[in-house]
């Protein structure tokens, strides 16, 4: 039997933030912490796609959830999600980048800016290539980036375009100021995926007498008395039960973080009595929008011997600036080396770029207060003219690398055509190539809906540590920063800052 009150924090989520957090705070023995995972756990033999690093794992281990990226779409697209002990760091394209100093700057909290962040930043890893004042050397997460003899064809043939078209090299892609074209850094060694799971939730660590992973439980809502956490009604072995306790740490990730507090009372009050729940809390900001990086690509069939099914979906990346921005090397531009889907595999290789700070936001919605019952998310991908005129753009200049001399021998652009490209045409046309890029946050804000600590407003013993409480989103993908809120609440935890 589950006993909550003997441990002085429930963390709910055993993914990026989560078990980051579980490990960090149980180092002092005094700290009990129990970690509540909805999906499987693997102490021995990992799966294979949880192992293997070159692709996303997107069907064994996923929540199934969908999203429409532009308004008019009828057919959702796919969201991957983990679900499994490791969350989405178990199951994701291995890209180990932080933000820019800026990003960390911009969200205006003394706990939270660039300089109180990089220490947690080299805590986690241990950085295979690079050693200075900019990396860490004895973290969990080995990060290493695939060197010249490991590029498959398509990665190499996009470097040298890069480089005939004068783009400077960038050797690390986490040194705060460095821009231009290089190898990606990657949670992958040896073609595996280092996780969450496989890195911090060690045997050793497991073997915590103050740790306690309890995996295959659903939170279905936090039980109040008043303002006051009292509780969990969880769900196990199609069991409904209670779990007391009196400090709950929601790390459910962006999209199943604000469906749980929705749940239980805390949220916008108009939303939470449509879904049929007494009010807790009424905090406008819970929910009220979804940050993400919105991206696009071009398509090409190539020459024979150029892609291979099993090839690593990405290797390399090219940052820059966008015309007139604010923000330093806020856009990506990364060769495809495949089309990857969940059933199947096409071998077209593309040219995707990433806006890093877009303007434009998504929307989440959940009609009843059933744990089961899956969001509603419209993405709103590109309807922002700026956020276009961006993605545009930065086709129009992977196109220009597609044309160089290594690319060109390989390929042949199939989609879009040359024509619609670089006329007012792509403005349409790129609304059915683009996606999301997989990194929800900003859900639950820190300002806005919890403090710079977590804490829940309007209620006692309820924190939030996971990417929901980005009041912005990083110009880099979410990963690193998730993993480095996890080191830096579970720092905060084992000090008793926290309480």
């Amino acid at each position: 039997m589950l006993r909550g009150e003997d441990y002085d924090y429930v963390v709910v989520g055993a993914g990026s933030s989560g078990g980051v957090i579980a490990t960090r705070a149980t180092e002092d023995p005094h700290v009990r912490v129990l970690l509540l995972e909805a999906g499987p756990d693997y102490v021995a033999e990992l799966p294979s796609d949880l192992k293997r690093g070159g692709k996303n794992s997107v069907l064994r281990h996923d929540w199934h959830y969908g999203h429409v990226p532009t308004t008019g779409q009828r057919i959702p697209f796919i969201f991957p999600r983990g679900r499994v002990v490791g969350g989405s760091s178990a199951v994701n394209t291995c890209i180990a980048l932080r933000g820019r100093p800026y990003d960390y700057d911009e969200w205006g909290l003394p706990d939270w800016t660039w300089e109180k962040c990089l220490p947690a930043f080299k805590r986690l890893e241990t950085d295979l290539d690079f050693d200075n004042e900019w990396h860490g050397q004895a973290g969990p997460i080995p990060i290493r980036r695939h060197p010249r003899s490991e590029l498959v064809p398509w990665q190499a043939g996009f470097l040298d375009g890069c480089k005939d078209l004068g783009i400077p090299d960038c050797p690390d892609h986490n040194h705060p100021t460095e821009a231009g074209t290089g190898p990606h850094a990657m949670n992958k060694v040896g073609g595996e995926r280092m996780s969450v799971l496989r890195c911090y939730l060690t045997r050793e660590v497991r073997r915590r007498e103050n740790l306690r992973i309890e995996s295959r439980v659903l939170v279905r809502r936090i039980l109040f008395d008043g303002v006051r956490v009292r509780g969990l009604e969880i769900e196990r072995d199609d069991r409904i039960e209670t779990l007391n306790t009196k400090r709950v740490m929601l790390c459910g990730g962006a999209i199943n973080t604000p469906g749980i507090l929705l749940r239980s009372g805390v949220g916008p009050r108009a939303r939470v009595e449509k879904m049929g729940v007494a009010l807790v809390s009424d905090i406008p900001a819970v929910a009220a929008k979804v940050l993400d990086h919105h991206g696009a690509a071009i398509f090409f069939l190539t020459t024979p011997g150029t892609v291979g099914l099993d090839d690593p979906l990405i290797q390399t990346l090219y940052r820059f600036t966008s015309d007139d921005s604010d923000y330093a090397n806020d856009m990506q531009i990364q060769a495809g080396s495949v089309l990857y889907f969940p059933h199947f595999t096409v071998p077209l290789a593309s040219l995707m770029c990433q806006i890093g700070k877009p303007k434009g936001h998504g929307e989440i919605h959940w009609d009843t207060a059933d744990p089961h019952e899956k969001p509603r998310i419209a993405s709103h991908v590109l309807e922002e003219r700026e956020d276009r005129d961006k993605a545009v753009a930065a086709l129009r200049r992977a196109y220009e690398i597609s044309q160089t001399t290594t690319l060109r021998s390989m390929s042949r652009m199939v989609w879009p055509r040359k024509k619609t490209l670089f006329s007012e045409a792509m403005h349409d046309a790129i609304r059915s190539a683009c996606d999301s890029g997989y990194h929800p946050s900003g859900t639950v804000p820190m300002k806005s809906a919890v403090d710079a600590r977590g804490r829940v407003f309007g209620v006692e013993g309820l924190y939030v540590a996971d990417a929901s409480i980005m009041p912005t989103i990083p110009s880099a993908n979410t990963n690193l920063t998730c993993l480095m809120i996890g080191e830096r609440f579970g720092e905060w935890m084992r000090r008793g800052e926290l309480v």
